[in-house]
C-alpha cells in the first residue's frame, strides 16, 4: 500500500515531463511570429483572376502595381503621422513605411487589360487571362 501510494505521487513529480512540459512552453514563446503586409485575397476562374488587398491609409497615388510573367508586384508607403509640438506617442501600434508583397499568379496575364481600383482602403486588381494560357477544346475530326 505505501509503494503505490509513493509511486501516485511520483507520478506528479516526474522532472522529465516537467522539463519536456517548460520546453514546449518556451518554444511556444520563443516561436518567430511572421506576418506579411499587407494581406491579400487570390481567386481565380478560367476567364480571369482577381486580387484584393487591405490597405489603409496609403495613398494611391503612391501605389505601383506591375506584373511579370506571372508575378504580380504592389510597392507602396505609408507615411508615419506627423504629430504636432508638445505631443509624444503614448501607444503606436499602426505600421508605417514601405510595403512591397509579390503575389504568384495561377497563369499568364494579358498586362494589356489589367484594371486596379481602391476603395475605402481595399485595392482590388482585376487580372485577365492571356489568350495563350485559356484552355481550348480540341475537336476531334472523325475518321
Amino acid at each position: 500500500m505505501l509503494w503505490s501510494e509513493l509511486e501516485r505521487f511520483g507520478r506528479f513529480l516526474d522532472p522529465w515531463r516537467e522539463f519536456e512540459s517548460m520546453n514546449r512552453a518556451l518554444a511556444r514563446l520563443s516561436a518567430p511570429v511572421t506576418v506579411e503586409f499587407p494581406a491579400v485575397n487570390l481567386w481565380a476562374s478560367e476567364e480571369h483572376a482577381v486580387v484584393t488587398a487591405e490597405i489603409p491609409g496609403i495613398d494611391p497615388e503612391s501605389l505601383d502595381i506591375s506584373i511579370v510573367d506571372k508575378t504580380l508586384t504592389l510597392r507602396g508607403a505609408r507615411r508615419l503621422e506627423e504629430l504636432k509640438e508638445g505631443e509624444a506617442y503614448h501607444r503606436r501600434e499602426r505600421w508605417h513605411g514601405q510595403l512591397t508583397k509579390m503575389v504568384e499568379l495561377p497563369f499568364a496575364v494579358d498586362s494589356s487589360r489589367v484594371q486596379a481600383r481602391f476603395l475605402k482602403g481595399v485595392l482590388s486588381v482585376s487580372l485577365p487571362r492571356a489568350e495563350a494560357e485559356k484552355p481550348r477544346k480540341i475537336v476531334i475530326n472523325p475518321s
